[in-house]
């Protein structure tokens, strides 16, 4: 009843001292602009604060993005004149805002630092950055996956020595369109996993402007991207360890990966091989797929895909240019589940790399962690 209300009492509150006040780190950048797209008009959350780095502070937002905007959707005309801050100013951003999405651009070792850093001023920080999603008493979150991690968060404040401030994270963008369709299917024990991506590129913040080398070419290497797309799966799926105070990985399925950059502008694919333990009926898996539902569809969080994955039976499905934007780019769509000569069987996926897979899941894990009383008003 408690999350009921707080869900009502959010959709209801249109005023600023009705919503929770946010601040963007790392606003200038194209991860930064589909946050700030994407919380336009948000039921529970109103940007106040927009940070970048110094070279962009004292600058009007509109100003300091210049032609260097990458979206399609415009900026938002009320964050246009609002002055950038600087990153650095960590204290006194602070007192701005209830919580913080981070999409900074440093080294990890420089972004844990400074993610702690807003964490230590009682600050909540949802990242989209990779740098914390290995640390163990920080949650790395697939709302529809593993909402119970958020519960390592009170072993993480012990740790920063906090009563309201942490460090959430989610996933990279690259297992948003396989990771989802095997979780559904986890009751028959996935147990070997082969997937190649083809990742658009928009993951590496670019547009075919400003990366003309990416017209009718493919790139087969992705810095990082296979091993993350080999491990963040097992820790999605681990447990919350509380004797020690973290999160500990699931020891399978063993996930093989190849990662190769396509010419495609939104849109991460993937062509995925499995064998199970109990081998399902292609039936059984269709089923499982399209009824799929997690705990933000029973809260029904604002960003909340009302049907999270879709499956088609064309085979010519599903096509960045036709359904990347599916449940408002938060959902995940499926095609041609077929037998296998070496694993059990193989499907094809799709996610929005920069909704689904960055902004937009870092926003769904803020209302859950909203929802949940993870996040408050100061």
């Amino acid at each position: 009843m408690l999350l009921k209300n707080i869900g009502e009492s959010r959709k209801e509150g249109n005023d600023m001292d009705k919503k929770l006040r946010v601040g963007v780190l790392g606003a200038t950048g194209m991860v930064g602009q589909r946050f700030v797209t994407l919380l336009e008009n948000h039921p529970w959350f109103e940007v106040v604060l927009l940070a970048a780095s110094e070279r962009s502070a004292g600058k009007t937002y509109e100003e300091a993005v210049g032609a260097k905007w990458k979206l399609d959707t415009p900026m938002p005309e009320r964050l246009k004149t609002m002055i950038v801050k600087n990153l650095n100013d960590v204290e006194e951003n602070a007192k701005e805002v209830d919580f913080c999405f981070s999409a900074v651009d440093m080294d990890k070792e420089a972004i844990r630092a400074f993610e702690d850093a807003y964490a230590k001023t009682e600050t909540p920080v949802v990242s989209n950055n990779s740098a914390h999603r290995w640390t163990p008493d920080v949650p790395m979150v697939i709302p529809e996956i593993n909402p119970e991690h958020i519960e390592v968060i009170e072993f993480q404040r012990k740790r920063l020595g906090t009563k309201k401030g942490f460090v959430a994270v989610k996933p990279n963008c690259s297992i948003q369109s396989y990771t989802p369709a095997l979780n559904a299917l986890k009751d028959f024990g996935p147990k070997e996993v082969a997937v190649c991506t083809y990742q658009a590129i928009s993951g590496a913040g670019k547009t075919f402007k400003d990366w003309p080398e990416m017209i009718e070419n493919v790139i087969p290497y992705i810095g990082g991207e296979e091993e993350k797309s080999e491990k963040e799966p097992l820790r999605v799926w681990g447990k919350v360890d509380r004797e020690k105070g973290e999160i500990v990985p699931a020891e399978g399925p063993v996930i093989t990966a190849q990662c190769i950059r396509v010419p495609v502008l939104n849109g991460h694919t993937a062509a995925v091989f499995v064998k199970f333990d109990k081998k399902p009926s292609k039936e059984e898996m269709i089923e499982r797929w399209r009824a799929y539902k997690g705990v933000p569809q029973e809260l029904e969080l604002p960003s909340a895909p009302k049907n999270f994955i879709q499956y088609f039976e064309e085979e010519n499905r599903p096509q960045p240019k036709l359904d990347v934007d599916y449940e408002n780019g938060m959902g995940v769509s499926l095609s041609r589940l077929r037998d296998d000569t070496l694993f059990d069987y193989k499907f094809v996926g799709l996610s929005h790399n920069t909704v689904r897979g960055a902004a937009g899941g870092a926003i769904l894990l803020a209302e859950l962690l909203t929802a949940k009383e993870y996040i408050t008003a100061k």
